[in-house]
């Protein structure tokens, strides 16, 4: 166990430094983030201020080590337009979309794995047709026209649920609803897809033999192997969530760090995205680990791969 930890702490180590140099370099090579920062008015003069104010006039090289030296003593820079710490920013805004995605998450598994379950016992049923039919739309359906459909029906018609803001429980249930009903299509078909194999197996048909009784050998033997991929799968998904909370976050107005990277990236406040996007990464690469080591714990056989 412990050789395939290092393995993977290697692994997620290279990833790290990988999307370090990506999120760097490619902000650089946007444009002249000197007159970016200046704004299209600003005279040769006030540009030129305004690369040294920020360093810009180094070499790419010197910039990328002063920027990693600054993050490893967890200095994220100044905001341009916020006029404060990005590490004060991002701190205040981080919970409610850590809160958001875990809402959703736990919205898509509470619908994904019973329907799953449902569809791969019911197989080639109406049942079946009608779990593979929902996680077609699902698919198919964009998040902010679900969430705008949720909205009206259940914000402005049914005036349940409030349409805007942070400031209580009832505020996260609609975006969690429309972000996590994104997900569910995917973790429902590989729930499906792996009770089925599991189903076909020669000890669940023993565990059958033996007298075993039908919620026991499905709950206790089956799915347990059957989630195992979904529980990698699960850590992706919450990472796609947190990117993808920028558009639900925006159509709910829930202040999280969706909205201040949608702020940011129309202000031209280059700190801000660059943190953003660097800080959901690593949050990607430590859920894809922890992901790893989760599923080397289930299956034994994963550690020796």
């Amino acid at each position: 166990m412990s050789a395939y930890l290092l393995r993977r702490l290697g692994i997620a180590l290279a990833v790290a430094f990988t999307v370090s140099l990506i999120s760097f370099f490619l902000l650089h090579l946007s444009g002249d983030l000197a007159t970016a920062i200046a704004g299209p008015e600003a005279t040769a003069e006030q540009i030129e201020v305004v690369r040294h104010q920020h360093g810009l006039d180094k070499p790419l090289a010197t910039q990328y080590v002063e920027w990693i030296g600054q993050l490893l003593r967890l200095d994220l820079g100044q905001s341009f337009f916020f006029q404060e710490s990005v590490r004060d920013l991002i701190a205040s805004r981080l919970p409610i979309t850590l809160t958001l995605g875990a809402i959703a998450l736990l919205v898509a598994l509470l619908i994904a794995i019973p329907l799953g379950v449902l569809a791969a016992v019911r197989r080639d049923t109406w049942i079946d047709r009608l779990a593979l039919t929902l996680a077609t739309f699902g698919q198919a359906m964009p998040s902010f026209w679900f969430a705008l459909v949720l909205i009206v029906v259940f914000a402005v018609t049914l005036k349940w649920l409030p349409v805007s803001g942070n400031t209580s429980w009832q505020h996260f249930i609609l975006p969690a609803i429309a972000l996590g009903y994104y997900a569910t299509p995917s973790l429902m078909r590989l729930t499906r897809a792996g009770m089925l194999d599991v189903l076909g197996a020669d000890y669940i048909r023993t565990a059958r033999a033996k007298g075993l009784s039908p919620a026991r050998v499905l709950f206790k033997h089956a799915l347990r192997n059957a989630l195992i991929p979904v529980v990698a799968l699960a850590a992706v998904e919450f990472g796609f969530m947190l990117g993808g909370s920028v558009v639900i976050e925006a159509v709910f107005s829930l202040q999280g760090i969706g909205q201040l990277a949608w702020d940011a990236i129309a202000r031209n406040d280059f700190p801000v995205v660059q943190a953003i996007v660097l800080l959901i990464a690593l949050i990607y690469i430590v859920l894809t680990l922890v992901a790893d080591l989760l599923n080397a714990l289930l299956d034994p056989r994963i550690r020796v791969r």
